[in-house]
């Protein structure tokens, strides 16, 4: 069907919103519902694109289904409403002419306001001028317009165009030109459009009244932006009513919508005119299938409908909204679950800055962990340890995280790191804790000496003083800007659970702690993919036996020291297996090089030699000695769990004593024990037979069962490529993408931040391997592991397990590969649910 640049809005006009975009689309359909919509024309995007390169459309056409002097409002229509576009331009065609007769009508001061308004408007944002000579007087009257028109002639050496044909045109072509300049084009990029989004235009007609009834224009919309739950929202100004001193309106000088015992309301004014805007809400809620926001006029006692557009909301909000009209049976739950962007589920977990707050920026860097958190500066965990102990929120500011920082992360609000990237050290743990974290703020610099941090602009901040980390935005802020609550309401858990019925792939959650497994539970996670256990052993006193045991001297001395670790680890796994009654907890074997227990400052060598009982020297020389060049790569993981047998047989016993305990108190646990950087079948064989020989021996001893299997994490690209063979003697393959990214790439996701950005931004990457799964590369690897691994064991378990695991992309792989689960952080569980839930339903279509 042939779309003309030009389109009078009818019933049966030939439009779409891929030509004339929705604003005008859904005009159509308001004009369908016979809502009395003023006469309209829509300029389709080819029609805009040529207006921004100098040829206009035939303006007699264009004007011509106006009539004579028309009064006319140029607003955009994009695509999407989302995707925004220049503001609104009312009252085109104003020129002295009109100015006198409306004079006629509603007075000096009335007539004076509209045209300074447009005057300002047009010299803003169509000649674009100073706006600071463009300010509204306080007195509407025939000079104040006649000081703004010399402005403008001062400002362009020409009078104010005074031809509706001039003015419109130039209006036009100033939208059109605004669209496609750099700044909209990338605002409109970062929210999902594509490059070359068009842009349409509509031209509609406004009157106004001639002083024979009430006269004003206004806006309604009925439920809450923030909540979404019904509530009649909106502002009216009366044009009848607003000289008057008598009539008390709110702080804007606008009239109550509803009945407010502060002054009057358009529900009392005009009852009957409130009673059809209520009527046109509930049609376009039932006819449009959406939450609507309506602006109207009001001219001599009719109602206009000048637009209807999706009402603003919140991701609480859109949750909500969505379920209602599901459940009212205007959407099917699919569409209600299509409807909400899965990052918006991420929001409601956590404390959110108010959008409506203002915003001073200490520093900008890399959102690793969304929510936010306001307190004191603290530069160690072991300040934040303290400030947690007085009761005082605190924010750990560090250079970077290590795995000394874990209590303090524990006590912290929020952390802010000067390094690292969405998968170093902090990012990880902070999403594990639901910790607002922002990593990567590489323009800020701290100053330990004098306890101080110092921002890009050189203002200095000093421990002690009162900062807010934003881990959605990825900003630090001064001081405590006003939050909005987590919000976890009977919509948010209805709705994942209508994701749950269309989904074709698990979702398990990353769990390290009982209280990461709670939360876990809570979200609904089926299980747990990834357990780490080394970081069991920051808690308590555990760091200072974990250091005996690297200290001791042969393996009888090891196996004393673990010999108190057991008990510890043992009480570990059976608070998990309590939590995960009846679900599945995959154990992931103690994985870090031996060096990261260690202290690498002169105060915390000198209290290990004291706990060790060796002289310093010597502790600072078995310190140095355990040191690698490159630890990521050296003795860590199943190297460690072969070099040093002992840790893992403890931990073994402690995983099948635990799974003991539970089994007498009657609950049912399935455990899956996972062997970390695999990368030859004949590692997995030595640990297996380990494992199994404890399993046996435990389980002689209880006379219980147990219901485990042994499985590999492939995170070396060997494993991958040798996955048949590995697969012979593991029950599972869980693919850890972040540290077979590093692999594959070279790099360290520690570092690469440094340079990252360039990279992407000179598109030597699409984007951060680290932060979404390189699909070609990396994906390829798994693609090919996972084959093999089917081949050497046709029933093996496959999933992914690396941070990746709650991302889009790495989802669909993984469906498109036919995995058996995702797992992710605890927090992302939700977001990943109903992403999986998307992704099928996507395939419907």
């Amino acid at each position: 069907m042939p779309y003309g640049p030009l389109t009078l809005i009818t019933p049966t006009a030939a439009m779409k919103a891929s030509v004339h975009g929705g604003r005008a689309k859904c005009l159509q359909r308001l004009v369908r519902l016979d809502m009395p919509v003023p006469l309209t024309v829509a300029l389709s995007f080819d029609a805009v694109h040529q207006l921004a390169l100098g040829n206009m459309p035939d303006m007699y056409a264009l004007l011509a289904p106006f009539g004579n002097a028309p009064l006319l409002s140029v607003r955009p229509s994009s695509q999407d409403p989302d995707w925004g576009g220049p503001g609104a331009i009312l009252n085109v065609g104003m020129n002295d002419d009109r100015y006198a007769e409306l004079i006629n009508y509603v007075g000096e001061a009335a007539a004076t306001r509209v045209y300074l308004r447009f005057v300002q408007s047009y010299a803003i944002h169509v000649a674009r001028l100073d706006p600071d000579e463009f300010h509204l007087p306080e007195t509407f009257d025939a000079a104040s317009l006649r000081g703004m028109m010399d402005a403008y002639e001062f400002e362009t050496d020409a009078l104010f165009p005074q031809d509706p044909k001039v003015q419109l045109a130039e209006v036009l072509r100033s939208m059109a030109r605004a669209w496609d300049g750099t700044t909209a084009r990338l605002l409109r990029q970062a929210k999902g459009a594509p490059a070359d989004a068009g842009l349409g235009l509509v031209v509609q007609a406004m009157a106004t009244g001639r002083n024979e009834g009430e006269c004003g224009q206004g806006m309604i919309q009925f439920a809450d932006s923030l909540t979404g739950t019904p509530r009649i929202v909106g502002r009216y100004v009366s044009a009848w009513h607003a000289e008057s001193q008598d009539v008390r309106r709110d702080k804007d000088g606008a009239l109550f919508i509803t009945k407010d015992p502060r002054g009057l309301s358009l529900e009392e004014h005009c009852p009957e005119i409130f009673a059809q805007l209520l009527s046109y809400g509930d049609v376009c809620r039932q006819r449009l299938r959406e939450e609507m926001e309506i602006k109207f006029t009001i001219q001599d006692g009719t109602l206009k409908i000048l637009d209807a557009v999706r009402m603003q909301r919140s991701s609480r909000a859109a949750v909500r909204i969505a379920v209602a009209l599901a459940d009212d049976k205007i959407i099917p739950r699919e569409e209600a679950v299509m409807r909400i962007e899965p990052a918006a589920l991420s929001e409601l977990l956590h404390r959110q800055v108010d959008p409506r707050a203002k915003r001073d920026l200490i520093v900008s860097g890399i959102a690793a962990s969304p929510g936010a958190a306001s307190g004191r500066i603290v530069l160690s965990a072991q300040e934040a340890q303290a400030s947690a102990a007085r009761g005082e929120p605190c924010i750990l500011v560090r250079r970077e995280t290590t795995p000394e920082d874990i209590r303090g992360m524990h006590a912290a609000s929020a952390v802010l790191t000067m390094r690292g990237g969405v998968t170093s050290h902090a990012a990880v743990i902070g999403r594990g804790l639901g910790l607002p974290c922002v990593v990567g703020a590489s323009d800020l610099s701290i100053d330990r000496k004098s306890g101080k941090i110092i921002a890009p602009n050189g203002r200095m901040y000093a421990a002690g003083d009162i900062i807010t980390v934003d881990g959605t935005a990825g900003q630090a802020l001064v001081g405590q800007p006003p939050m909005l609550e987590a919000a976890l309401d009977g919509a948010f858990k209805t709705l994942l659970e209508w994701a749950d019925e269309f989904r074709d792939i698990g979702v398990r959650a990353n769990a390290d702690t009982p209280a990461d497994a709670q939360t876990a539970r809570n979200f609904a996670a089926e299980g747990i993919g990834l357990c780490r256990t080394e970081h069991m052993f920051f808690e308590g006193d555990r760091l200072g036996v974990m250091r005996e045991m690297i200290f001791a001297e042969d393996g009888d001395d090891r196996r004393a020291v673990l010999d108190r670790l057991l008990p510890m680890q043992r009480e570990d796994f059976q608070a998990l297996f309590e939590i995960m009654a009846g679900k599945t907890v995959c154990v992931r074997l103690f994985d870090p090089p031996l060096h990261e227990f260690l202290p690498s400052d002169k105060a915390g060598m000198r209290d290990l030699a004291e706990q060790v009982a060796l002289p310093l020297n010597e502790v600072v020389e078995r310190v140095a000695a355990l040191e690698e060049y490159n630890p990521m790569l050296g003795m860590r993981g199943v190297r460690l769990g072969i070099a040093i047998p002992e840790i893992y047989d403890m931990q073994a016993r402690a995983i099948f004593e635990a799974m003991a305990a539970v089994h007498k108190k009657g609950i049912d646990i399935s455990v899956e024990i996972m062997i970390p950087l695999v990368s030859a079948m004949r590692e997995v064989e030595l640990v297996k037979g380990r494992v199994d020989a404890i399993a046996n021996a435990v389980s002689a001893h209880s006379k219980i069962g147990f219901d485990y299997r042994l499985g590999v994490m492939v995170e070396t690209p060997r494993a991958a490529l040798r996955a048949e063979d590995i697969a012979g003697h593991a029950a599972f393959l869980s693919f850890g993408t972040n540290d077979l990214t590093q692999m594959t790439y070279g790099l360290s996701r520690d570092d690469a931040g440094r340079f990252m950005s360039s990279y992407v931004q000179q598109g030597v990457y699409a984007e951060d391997p680290f932060h979404t799964l390189d699909i070609e590369g990396v994906g390829e690897l798994i693609s090919l592991g996972a084959a093999r691994g089917r081949k050497g064991r046709p029933d093996v378990v496959l999933s992914i397990c690396g941070e990746h695991g709650g991302s889009r992309a790495a989802i669909d792989f993984c469906r498109k590969q036919k995995f058996d689960y995702v797992s992710c952080s605890p927090f992302r569980v939700p977001a990943a649910r109903l992403t999986a839930a998307q992704l099928a339903l996507a395939e419907r279509v």
